[in-house]
């Protein structure tokens, strides 16, 4: 059984549901929000999907009785709270100038999350060099932003999007203070909430292959979603 005075954070696209190329047909297996809600209620409240998506397109996936945490963690929605209406945009400039740079790549593709934006290249994997070189270059001209790479995509994220900083700070608060966190992710934008929860004295698990700052691993979804049924025993 899943130790009760743990704190749990999981991911969502890769750890929830497998990878697709097309993020809007990724949605929890059925059964899937029972499973949460029960572990959610055995963990007293605290457990928490946290994931780089738009935190609206993440609330609309998840059931609004668990913490959600969007945008890698810059908005997070407490149980029973909608997510904001709107939220502030990249800049217009920095849209325009990454917008220019894909067109000269066939098949990579731009997401707007709110001020986050993804790049995809799935389609496409020898992009993915000359990418990370445009991509880079680019974000020299904005200091309040930064590239992260994860699975076949990279992300313009400003600073406050940030999964470790997401965990220390919820971890300061009720339900979470206390408690020992856990982090359960598939890609390399998890790997900060994983050395968040070990600094807490918690640990973390990777899905799937990879290096890993995690002492455990998983195999693929479905190995979480049986890992989660047997704490519920």
């Amino acid at each position: 059984m899943l130790d009760p005075s743990a704190a749990l954070f999981l991911d969502f696209d890769g750890t929830m549901a497998p990878l697709q190329s097309d993020p809007d047909t990724v949605f929890l297996p059925e059964g899937g929000a029972e499973i949460l809600l029960r572990t959610a209620e055995n963990l007293h409240g605290a457990l928490v999907i946290l994931s780089g998506r738009d935190i609206r397109d993440l609330a609309s996936r998840i059931p609004d009785g668990l913490w959600r945490a969007g945008g890698h963690g810059a908005y997070v929605c407490p149980p029973g709270h909608a997510p904001p209406g709107e939220l502030p945009e990249a800049p217009e400039n920095l849209v325009a100038e990454i917008s220019a740079l894909i067109e000269e790549i066939p098949g990579v593709r731009m997401e707007s999350k709110g001020p986050v934006l993804a790049v995809h290249y799935r389609e496409i994997p020898e992009a993915a060099g000359p990418l990370e070189a445009g991509l880079t270059t680019l974000l020299e001209a904005f200091p309040e932003y930064t590239l992260q790479s994860g699975k076949m995509v990279m992300e313009a994220r400003p600073a406050s999007a940030h999964k470790g900083k997401c965990v220390r700070e919820l971890m300061k608060q009720a339900p979470f203070s206390g408690r020992a966190p856990i982090m359960v992710g598939d890609d390399t934008t998890d790997e900060d909430a994983m050395r968040a929860s070990l600094d807490f004295g918690g640990t973390a698990i990777k899905v799937g292959a990879g290096a890993t700052a995690a002492p455990y691993r998983l195999a693929d979804p479905a190995a979480v979603w049986d890992w989660l049924k047997r704490g519920l025993t």
